[in-house]
């Protein structure tokens, strides 16, 4: 399980490389839905309901407080849900330590690279509608990536040269190599091409970033490939393509597109690229954690970098908001982002509302990749467990996941018919295991 939070939640470090508050006191099993959960607790079941144990999820709630009063984490909301109905939901810990603003059960998270499965589904649903077939060239609707170049010798043969002889790219950009991340691009992190991004202003969702989607997928397609689409893997800014295809193709701009498409239908009341002023209260503060320093808030107007990659804590709040980022850019909640991945359980239907097929569904979980670095799956949009190989814990085949990079992480298991959905607020997080802990003891309440 370990994977689910080095694929997702710091795949961006991956791939380069507590005081001041009074402890709560925890019952021994603390498995029950907490007061104040508005429409969740309409889907809740007691864990035996569900084949679950209540004490065995109770151990949830102390593992997040351990690292809770270890000062690793100022908190946490972990969701456990089993056969269609929420079975454990708990808020522990602080949203803002220095304010001593306990977390709660709605508190609104960064969520970062969980962005991607939800662009992704937005794109199948166009795909569903006949818009394109992803053997398509997504030059066809973005033409900014007609005859693309490619360093040569590519990545990863070459990891060190600077960018130096360009070569054609052999074929086309595909929508299933956006889908599947490969396409040739990166992030700014790569050794070989990051300055380039930077210096051609490509944004990555996790700062203020000036424009629009269109803007920065024009950068963008201005730099040479890594390597030749279809060849090999590597985390990208593929979902920002994918994001600025929605816009083309739909006619609407992402967050709308989403908004009408995806949220409402769903039930994601909280789930937004910039959340309205009324809401940014209850956006948990982001936190930075050193070995020598410890836990540390990360504060406004504060820029930090990791390998390469520059970020802020504030922009879902202070900046332009004209940038939505289909790979990084959303905020949401345990509970939006569950009717997310319960949707997805119920092969693209919840409460009458279907987004997508079943088949569509099927592909997206499937794997389409060989060769990822790893050694783990990755479908349309999700990692995911194809091989017996690649659970390495607690876990199924079949399942499939992903994190964000602010230490938030979700498991959909449809052999368990079981979802786990972890979240926190920092980065870096100084090789902290408490997600993939949450996603093990999950499954250790099995009781059936």
């Amino acid at each position: 399980m370990n994977k689910r939070w080095a694929q997702g939640l710091v795949i961006f470090a991956w791939m380069l490389v507590p005081a001041g508050f009074v402890r709560p006191q925890i019952p021994a099993h603390a498995s029950v839905i907490p007061q104040g959960v508005p429409s969740a607790a309409a889907g809740a079941a007691k864990p035996e309901d569900v084949g679950l144990s209540s004490e065995r999820l109770g151990r949830i709630t102390r593992a997040i407080q351990q690292s809770v009063d270890e000062g690793r984490i100022s908190g946490g909301v972990a969701l456990v849900a089993r056969h269609g109905k929420i079975a454990y939901f708990q808020a522990v810990g602080m949203a803002d330590r220095d304010a001593r603003k306990p977390m709660r059960p709605d508190t609104i998270f960064r969520i970062c690279s969980m962005s991607k499965p939800i662009t992704s589904v937005a794109v199948m649903m166009l795909y569903e509608e006949g818009r394109f077939t992803l053997d398509d060239a997504v030059s066809d609707y973005l033409p900014e990536f007609k005859q693309m170049k490619v360093l040569e010798p590519a990545w990863p043969q070459d990891k060190t040269s600077p960018p130096g002889k360009l070569v054609d790219a052999k074929r086309p950009i595909t929508i299933f190599h956006l889908l599947t991340h490969t396409a040739g691009l990166t992030y700014p992190w790569n050794p070989r091409v990051g300055k380039a991004y930077k210096d051609a202003g490509v944004g990555s969702g996790l700062k203020q970033q000036e424009g629009t989607i269109g803007d920065g997928v024009k950068r963008l397609a201005a730099i040479p490939l890594l390597f030749q689409p279809g060849d090999y893997w590597e985390y990208s800014l593929s979902d920002d393509v994918l994001g600025r295809l929605v816009e083309v193709v739909s006619g609407m701009p992402l967050d709308q597109f989403l908004e009408k498409r995806i949220f409402q239908p769903l039930g994601m009341s909280d789930t937004y690229f910039f959340p309205p002023a009324e809401k940014v209260a209850r956006l948990a503060r982001a936190y930075a954690y050193d070995e020598k320093t410890g836990l540390r808030p990360i504060l406004d107007n504060e820029v930090l970098e990791e390998g390469g990659l520059p970020y802020t804590a504030d922009y879902p709040y202070r900046g332009p908001h004209t940038y939505f980022s289909g790979g990084g850019g959303l905020c949401s909640t345990a509970e939006d982002y569950y009717r997310f991945c319960q949707m997805m359980l119920n092969n693209g239907e919840l409460n009458g509302e279907r987004i997508i097929s079943r088949k569509s569904v099927e592909l997206m979980s499937m794997n389409h990749v060989q060769g990822k670095p790893d050694g783990n799956g990755y479908g349309l949009g999700f990692g995911v467990n194809s091989e017996p190989i690649q659970v390495k814990d607690l876990g199924s085949l079949g399942a499939y996941y992903w994190g964000g990079f602010y230490y938030t992480s979700f498991d959909i298991d449809p052999k368990e018919d079981m979802i786990t959905i972890f979240m926190g607020q920092m980065n870096p997080a100084g090789g902290l295991n408490l997600a993939s802990r949450v996603a093990v003891l999950a499954y250790e309440a099995i009781d059936d």
